[in-house]
């Protein structure tokens, strides 16, 4: 009889990679359950997910890509031969480095997504080939908020909730019972049991909401306009902490006089949210010490939006005292190990060419921009993540494909990623994917994208790789854990993709770990621990330290915040120096008319799901079966619509199909499903998995000159649009 083993391992289904038990034997996985004695160090907590049950079923489901494919036929015909790793690295090499000699190193890009797997081994060989474009969704995720807290306090935070201690919460465009649903959650609704308050903003009645003491129902994209309503009530009325201010704030004043227009019923007019409850919310967050302000993607999506809201909510931390202080906030801190910007090599690699797509025009999001907010960063020997806070803009990749300007982009590796799903603007994708001389997609899945490519190749899955989580390198944390079993079929973990195609590309001295596992172990040596170590526990973090601005210097002083002023920086002259607002403005708001009545936003999660993962799962699309638009039920009424009926929702763009849910939520405005596609249509042109049939990127735009000029944000939240009856 065969010996089974139970092997500590981590779910990645999500960013979390929460502590599992696998039970193995003769290779394979034979049963999964939680491990309380690894993150989030409670059973219950998993329990609660949907996800992780279906481990047993992803590791082996009959749509998984398990040998690398080559496409035989035309683009996009379906039709595919199986080949070795060898030949497909080979091959995939001796084209890439035909079409450097024609075109240079600019000729290649790639594409990333989700924090479920690690992407610096991808920048790795990007610095090392001598490529710029490495694209993603930064720009309306994640990368918003690091580059103003950033500007504003010298360094990113993380936002502490925790019920003993904190005293009032806002949680601000994130509902965690669906995007989270982990322990962040179950500290969410915790707190809430203990009647403090809780503040949810959100134009959509969630179940975040109600948790909540008192909900906001914003309209769409006028976020920085309420959050600068909280701070004219808090300055109005001195509810700020005077102290804090006077020692640690740069530009009070000037923020004095900025705030004068945005009275709370000012506030109501452009937002929607009455004017007492602007006021009621102000106080609760000043007067109740300390205090969470927690913000999600809904602002980071805001367009040329997104800026300033972010701006308005790091002021509304700073000026209450809210900052790096116990229950409120943590000023993080680089890791004590190696971080990825190291590992990635990209302080080798540079560009000042302006010619790069991510050069022109943005300020903050280029080279350049990663330079300016260095030299302050530096003054705490901070360094952030260069190939995120530098990554390209989406649309000048695709037009750069279509129209060789800047530069020819001819080919393109897409990993852990679906930009003909996710990206805005579908049909531009489409129309550069297709125009593509060399494409690769590594996968778990066939997906619309890997539907056009030349190569697929089969990605190692949840259990099969190790994991390493490490927020990117803009705090001392790490957690993950080994893998349970080795892969399955063909299956190889990415770090082997990169590696080996490095070597066949003269890269061979600056990839000296073989394996994924050494190149990790190298990462945490600082540390001095083993790899092996390391997963005893899957987690690395020191005791958090506050006040850190009070800390002494060499010199003897209060080391103060790695800014210009060494103070947070109310009113910014570095976004002066770039032409910008040193405070923040709004800079648009959202508009309808006539012909596009309702304003439109995306990219809220919806359980089971993980945006556009895990379609193929039948238990999941059991639970959720249709691609959902939800809406006020005087909304509905208004549009001659029923809960449950089909319509079309349709912008200038395009339309796409959903089905209506009503909710409590703003009138006048619909949420539409992010991430929809049909795993079950013909996996081949023209339907390429019923991608033209209810994707929410047929209806936006990604467009760069009207993207925010900074960070080069498009817009997800506040967009017009119209919804009719499907006949």
């Amino acid at each position: 009889m065969s010996e089974r083993k139970a092997v500590p391992t981590n779910c990645r289904f999500c960013g979390y990679q929460c502590g599992l038990t696998a039970t193995v034997e003769e290779g394979r996985v034979i049963k999964v359950q939680p491990d309380s004695s690894r993150f989030p160090n409670n059973a219950e907590i998993l329990r609660g997910c949907k996800r992780w049950p279906m481990i047993m079923e992803v590791l082996d489901h009959p749509k998984r890509i398990n040998y690398p494919l080559k496409r035989v036929g035309e683009r996009g015909s379906g039709q595919w031969e199986q080949i070795s790793w060898e030949q497909a690295l080979d091959e995939i090499s001796l084209k890439l480095q035909s079409l450097k000699e024609q075109y240079g190193p600019e000729v290649l890009a790639t594409s990333i997504g989700g924090p479920h797997t690690t992407f610096w081994p991808l920048h790795r060989f990007l610095s090392l080939f001598g490529s710029p474009n490495n694209m993603g969704i930064g720009q309306i995720c994640w990368n918003p908020g690091i580059w103003v807290n950033t500007l504003t306090y010298g360094w990113p935070v993380d936002m502490e909730l925790d019920p003993g201690l904190t005293e009032c919460a806002i949680l601000w465009g994130v509902n965690p019972s669906h995007s989270d649903n982990s322990l962040f959650w179950h500290t969410v609704k915790e707190f809430s049991r203990r009647g403090k308050p809780l503040i949810v903003i959100d134009p959509r009645y969630t179940e975040t909401a109600a948790q909540g003491t008192l909900w906001l129902p914003l309209r769409p994209g006028t976020d920085a306009v309420l959050a600068l309503g909280l701070l004219h009530v808090i300055v109005q009325e001195k509810l700020y902490d005077e102290d804090f201010v006077n020692n640690w704030c740069y530009g009070f004043k000037e923020l004095e006089e900025h705030l004068t227009a945005y009275n709370p019923t000012y506030v109501e007019e452009i937002t929607g949210v009455k004017a007492e409850d602007v006021s009621k919310a102000a106080r609760l967050y000043a007067q109740s010490t300390p205090a969470c302000l927690y913000s999600g993607r809904g602002i980071d999506q805001l367009g040329l939006n997104s800026f300033p809201a972010h701006r308005a909510l790091a002021i509304l931390r700073a000026i209450t005292g809210n900052l790096d202080l116990p229950g409120a906030s943590h000023l993080s801190e680089m890791p004590d190990f190696y971080p990825e910007l190291d590992l990635e090599l990209s302080e080798s690699f540079t560009t000042t060419d302006p010619r790069s797509v991510n050069q022109e025009q943005l300020k903050l999001q280029s080279y350049g921009g990663y330079g300016k907010v260095r030299e302050y960063t530096m003054k705490h020997n901070k360094r952030l993540p260069m190939r995120y806070m530098t990554s390209a803009h989406p649309n000048r990749v695709w037009k750069a494909m279509l129209t060789g300007e800047p530069y020819p982009i001819r080919s393109m590796i897409v990993m852990a990623s679906n930009p003909l799903l996710t990206q805005g603007d579908t049909y531009l994708v489409y129309q550069a994917l297709k125009s593509l001389d060399l494409l690769v997609v590594l996968e778990l899945f066939e997906t619309p994208t890997s539907m056009l490519a030349d190569y697929i190749l089969p990605s190692a899955g949840v259990l099969e790789r190790p994991l390493l989580e490490t927020k990117a390198g803009v705090a001392n944390i790490a957690y993950g854990g080994d893998q349970a079993v080795e892969p399955y079929y063909e299956r190889k973990p990415d770090y082997y993709f990169w590696r080996e195609l490095g070597l066949r590309l003269d890269q061979g001295k600056d990839w000296p770990w073989e394996t994924y596992r050494e190149a990790l172990e190298y990462s945490l040596s600082p540390l001095g621990i083993t790899w092996e170590e390391f997963c005893q526990t899957g987690l690395y973090c020191t005791e958090n330290n506050y006040f850190k601005f009070l800390e002494q210097d060499q010199g003897g002083n209060p080391q103060g915040f790695a800014t210009r002023s060494g103070k947070v920086e109310i009113y910014s002259e570095l976004l002066k120096e770039l032409d910008e607002d040193p405070l923040p403005k709004p800079r648009s708001f959202p508009q309808v008319n006539k012909e596009y009545p309702l304003l439109m936003m995306t990219g809220a999660r919806f359980q089971p799901y993980y945006a556009s993962s895990y379609h193929q799962l039948d238990r999941f699309r059991r639970m959720h079966p249709e691609p959902i638009v939800e809406m006020s039920p005087e909304t509905g009424r208004k549009l001659g619509l029923e809960e449950g009926c089909f319509v079309y929702v349709e912008t200038e763009r395009g339309k796409a199909r959903f089905m209506t849910r009503f909710i409590p939520m703003c009138d006048d405005a619909v949420s539409v499903e992010y991430g929809w596609w049909y795993p079950e249509a013909k996996a081949a042109e023209p339907e390429l998995g019923g991608v033209w049939l209810s994707n929410v990127n047929l209806l936006t735009s990604g467009d760069f000159e009207t993207s925010d000029p900074l960070i080069g944000t498009w817009t997800y939240n506040g967009s017009a649009c119209r919804v009719r009856k499907e006949k």
